[in-house]
């Protein structure tokens, strides 16, 4: 199924099998591609790129299709990671967390820092914080080679 080209998205590269590859849903993925193009909000003489994933739902393109610039694609990356390396020790803590101090990390970029917490203001924090850290286990084969792929792209780049 081909992304559509004639949307406010223009696409530039592509990958239009995305749902052969999607994690668990693979083949049997709503979302049918990614791309990056040109984003949807560019105004006249200003252009940003974004990703997108497409949505079909299997009689038309979905709405839910989302679009991000590149960089919340990359924030969202260093996010997961962090996380990730997080639940590596949180069976420490008697509840996966500190109560105390929620804060993980700060994260320095531009000038500034992303702060990474356990999200305190969830009422359910205490069941939802092990549903997610067991999820991440049990998604960690996915998950890892996707993040060893881009270890070694990283790598390759001189990164």
């Amino acid at each position: 199924m081909n992304i559509p080209t004639t949307l406010k998205h223009k696409p530039v590269i592509v990958s239009e099998n995305y749902e052969n590859v999607d994690g668990r849903d693979a083949y049997a993925s709503d979302a049918k591609g990614l791309s990056l193009g040109l984003a949807q909000w560019n105004d006249r003489g200003k252009v940003d790129i974004s990703a997108k994933v497409w949505r079909h739902t299997g009689e038309k393109w979905s709405r839910q299709s989302e679009e991000l610039p590149l960089h919340r694609v990359l924030d969202l990356a260093i996010l997961t990671v962090r996380a990730k390396q997080y639940f590596q020790e949180a069976y420490r803590y008697e509840k996966w967390y500190d109560p105390e101090n929620p804060q993980i990390d700060r994260i320095g970029l531009q000038g500034d820092a992303m702060t990474v917490a356990v999200c305190t203001g969830n009422e359910r924090i205490d069941e939802d914080i092990k549903l997610f850290g067991h999820a991440l286990s049990e998604n960690d084969e996915l998950i890892s080679e996707r993040l060893f792929t881009l270890s070694r792209m990283l790598k390759e780049m001189g990164y």
